[in-house]
């Protein structure tokens, strides 16, 4: 979609009736044309958000220099900063998570197995010694076996309570399993990333300029709605600022790209030194608002030349301008 204003349009056209006409005079008369009739044209920026949102301010106005990064417009971010505080509570949630998982039980966990361990050994120790008390008794014939075989029962039971209490030590002392740890560490990087996300659609709500350049016009007041990637407003950066004159077909051959021209124009005080950047391809016949039969007849070329230095201050869009071939000028 363009997005240039109608006036624009209706200036460049102006400028373009006035070059056909003095291309046209040039015809009638008698003696060759020193030069071409052409017009300035730019190539404007045009800021948009990507993001839709209601316009909060507008921090320039129209005709004012900006230099780069300057902040040139703000849209509602409400929702946007929401989103980004929603996104740090989640990853501090799921790098916690992390780092749970990196550690063993808390230290008052293995305390109380540490002490169920102790008193397993304990037990342990008086079941063993008293299976040695229960030997010497059958030895003595003071006690039947079966007493006996309780006793080392009972130092069995007891073992494998220490042995169990003592793995289960090791396991508190051990962080999460290999699986765990990097599915809570992939949680952790995704939920890093949303952040990432959240911060950079929050940012794109205020818009910098990209260059130095001249605000052209503003497109949006305060309050408005402005619908995702519609300008709001655009700048001319002094380097976009060009010549676009039309050249007949038998002039063609006197210009290349690079070829050395000036520029003149109502106001200037000396001419312009630009060089040819653009020479179109193909050939067209002179704008029809011409009704004279014998210069509609006649096929021009389109020609850009860019000026050696930017001269926004001296050059405006659609202004018409004179343009004749530099002394002596080469092709750069």
């Amino acid at each position: 979609m363009n997005w240039k204003p109608l006036n624009q349009v209706l200036r460049r056209g102006a400028a373009l009736l006035c070059c056909v006409l003095g291309a046209l005079a040039a015809a009638c008369s008698e003696q060759p044309a020193a030069g071409w009739s052409g017009y300035a044209e730019g190539d404007y920026v045009y800021i948009a958000a990507p993001l839709a949102g209601r316009l909060e301010s507008i921090a320039v106005r129209e005709g004012q220099s900006v230099v780069k990064d300057a902040l040139l417009f703000a849209l509602d971010a409400e929702a946007e900063r929401a989103a980004s505080d929603e996104a740090v509570a989640r990853l501090a949630s799921a790098r916690a998570q992390a780092l749970n998982l990196d550690k063993g039980r808390r230290d008052d966990e293995i305390a109380v197995i540490q002490a169920q361990l102790e008193q397993a050994q304990t037990n342990a120790a008086f079941t063993q010694s008293e299976l040695a008390r229960q030997q010497q008794l059958v030895a003595q014939g003071f006690i039947s076996k079966s007493r006996l075989d309780d006793a080392t029962a009972a130092v069995k039971q007891a073992q494998a309570r220490v042995a169990e209490l003592a793995a289960a030590l090791r396991v508190a002392q051990l962080p999460a399993r290999v699986d765990e740890r990097v599915a809570t560490q992939a949680s952790a990087t995704a939920a890093s990333e949303a952040l990432r996300q959240s911060r950079w659609r929050e940012a794109q709500k205020q818009q910098i300029s990209p260059v130095d350049g001249l605000v052209s016009e503003v497109f949006f007041r305060a309050g408005e709605f402005v619908p995702a990637g519609q300008p709001v407003l655009s700048l001319l950066p002094p380097q976009n600022v060009k010549a676009r004159f039309f050249v007949p077909e038998a002039e063609l051959a006197k210009l290349k790209p690079g070829q050395a021209v000036l520029l003149g124009c109502d106001g200037c005080k000396e001419p312009i030194a630009a060089h040819v950047s653009h020479i179109a391809t193909q050939a067209e016949y002179t704008p029809p608002v011409i009704y004279s039969n014998a210069q509609r007849a006649k096929l021009v070329f389109m020609v850009e030349a860019r000026p050696d230095a930017p001269a926004t201050a001296a050059l405006h869009p659609g202004q018409p301008l004179d343009v004749r071939l530099a002394p002596g000028g080469r092709a750069q």
